[in-house]
């Protein structure tokens, strides 16, 4: 080998230094790797485990919220199939009150597992929490004075579906809106009026409600005679007419107790009314009135009793008999010029002042 391959060959005194010191940095980077492996490996595995646990308990509870409320909507169900089904439970209802206390539940749960381990990740990897809540807490105050009306509703609807207060199907008024309700959701409630319209009612708007489905309903009757009627006649035919009612289809089962008469409510120089009332089923109150209205009026027919107006009979003989002169009005006084009230009305002439 010549001299100038050896030359060639020897590294040369700046060569020599970078390798040294590249040298030198691998070593310290190994350094620091072994001096940190294990704490890279135990973040690492905390991550890991605290993602793994929240995924977990996440899958169980929200499996557990399912099958409880398929198990509630399975025994409405099963009620509904029996005699009383109709009477005691309504399904729809029970199902969408279910469903939503459900999303509720799995929206909750989910918020506050899968925020507590982002916190617990963040809290993993040294970063300091304190400036992110105290932002968070700033955010959410400016966003609950910003959406209050939000936040009022939706509040006011999941207190609305945890009391029941009502459900599909119930007829209730509202304040703001009064019909048949159709759908209930946590912000909105849609009710379906008397005309067939639909209205949509903000739950923070309702600030007081009236459910006429639950329970019992009360129909009301006022009936109005003349006050030369013998009262025993017409408490008897009212009896007879609510009694009958009581022992027909369908009004023995929308009625749950006998038709009651409570008596004289009116007593006045033309009329009086007799109050007459009947436990009904929920929401058929106005068809059971309808139909008692029908049934007394029959029944007074029935025993010559007369309601208010109504003109007195006409003997066969009256037509022939009576005065034709009696639909005749008086002769008025004024009719005649000399008559003192005539007189009376004239006019003062003008005084004459040409003289």
């Amino acid at each position: 080998m010549s001299l100038s391959a050896l030359l060639a060959a020897a590294p040369s005194p700046g060569a020599a230094g970078s390798l040294d010191e590249a040298a030198e940095r691998a070593g310290n980077a190994a350094g620091w790797v072994e001096e940190n492996w294990s704490t890279w490996l135990n973040t690492g595995l905390r991550i890991v485990l605290i993602a793994a646990i929240a995924i977990v308990l996440r899958y169980l509870i929200r499996r557990a919220l399912t099958n409880l409320i398929d198990r509630m909507n399975r025994s409405a169900q099963a009620v509904e199939g029996t005699a009383l089904g109709g009477l005691l439970v309504n399904a729809e209802r029970r199902r969408q009150r279910s469903e939503a206390i459900g999303s509720v539940l799995r929206s909750v749960t989910s918020f506050l597992i899968l925020g507590t381990a982002a916190l617990m990740i963040l809290g993993a990897f040294q970063i300091n929490l304190a400036p992110l809540l105290a932002s968070a807490g700033v955010a959410g105050v400016a966003l609950g004075f910003g959406a209050r009306n939000l936040v009022t509703d939706f509040l006011s609807g999941v207190f609305m579906i945890l009391e029941d207060q009502y459900g599909v199907g119930d007829t209730i008024d509202a304040g703001v809106a009064s019909g048949e309700v159709i759908e209930v959701g946590l912000r909105v409630t849609k009710l379906r009026g008397d005309n067939g319209e639909i209205w949509y009612v903000r739950n923070g708007e309702v600030k007081r409600i009236g459910n006429l489905s639950q329970g019992w309903s009360t129909a009301g009757v006022d009936v109005t005679v003349r006050p030369v009627e013998e009262l025993e006649p017409v408490r008897k035919a009212i009896s007879a007419a609510g009694e009958t009612m009581t022992k027909e289809e369908p009004w023995s089962e929308r009625l749950w107790g006998p038709v009651e008469i409570l008596g004289l409510d009116a007593v006045l120089l033309d009329s009086m009314t007799v109050r007459v009332t009947a436990k009904t089923m929920p929401g058929k109150a106005l068809g059971v009135e309808r139909e008692l209205r029908w049934r007394i009026k029959q029944a007074l027919d029935a025993a010559g009793i007369r309601m208010i107006g109504a003109l007195p009979p006409l003997h066969p003989d009256a037509a022939s008999t009576a005065d034709p002169t009696a639909a005749m009005a008086a002769p008025s006084a004024y009719a005649s010029t000399t008559s003192p009230q005539s007189l009376a009305a004239t006019p003062i002439a003008p005084p004459n002042l040409a003289k």
